[in-house]
């Protein structure tokens, strides 16, 4: 049986959604935060200082929104096939994301991912800090997880498969056999090996062999 293991992005790509847009609505400090968000898919900001920068604008918001936006979240039309499809190849599938783990484990949960990971929002006393908790899930993370997550399930790294749509994702698409932009920013279109031009990632499976 074909064995692959495909590593998402999380936001616009396995996603509809940018989450921290999500919550930053609902703190009231949308448009800040999509303007540092779009700076820094363009690659025009470092990607842990944008983060920092967007979760401070979150503090005070009480924990239980976090579970609100995650009801908001829309699911990529075609992933839930292509997850289905990897799988019953003998497959892995994971998402690695600079968004939240709060709203990615019940995603993950939902979508049967074999690997997540994502930051951490601090929260005290049921209130968001603004602070991100450990380690910041930036470029180098998400190449780092990839590798990780090969050896573990594994999957020879010529059989790695990175799909996203931001300047954060391209160490992990360097590191991955075959890179997929999906509807990406010009940056990874430039360096993708492939690139999906509609919001439907069941296209993926052909190039896999997977779907005639």
């Amino acid at each position: 049986m074909a064995q692959f293991l495909v590593v998402f992005d999380v936001d616009s790509t396995l996603i509809e959604n940018e989450v921290i847009e999500l919550l930053a609505a609902r703190a009231g400090s949308e448009p800040e935060v999509t303007e540092i968000t779009t700076r820094a898919m363009n690659g025009e900001l470092d990607f842990e200082e944008s983060l920092r920068a967007r979760v401070a604008t979150l503090a005070g918001l009480p924990e239980s929104v976090i579970a609100e936006c995650a009801r908001d979240i829309r699911v990529t039309n075609g992933a839930e096939e292509l997850i289905a499809g990897v799988k019953a190849a003998g497959g892995h599938v994971a998402a690695v994301s600079g968004g939240f783990h709060e709203l990615l484990d019940p995603l993950a949960a939902h979508l049967g991912l074999d690997y997540a990971r994502a930051n951490r929002l601090e929260v005290r006393n049921g209130v968001v800090t603004g602070a991100v908790l450990g380690p910041v899930i930036d470029a180098q993370a998400k190449a780092d997880s990839l590798r990780e997550w090969a050896a573990d399930s594994d999957t020879p790294l010529s059989r790695t498969i990175a799909v996203g749509d931001g300047a954060n994702d391209l160490l992990m698409m360097d590191a991955a056999a075959l890179s997929i932009g999906i509807t990406a920013k010009p940056i990874v279109r430039a360096n993708a090996d492939v690139h999906i031009d509609s919001r439907d990632l069941s296209a993926v499976l052909a190039l896999l062999g997977l779907r005639g």
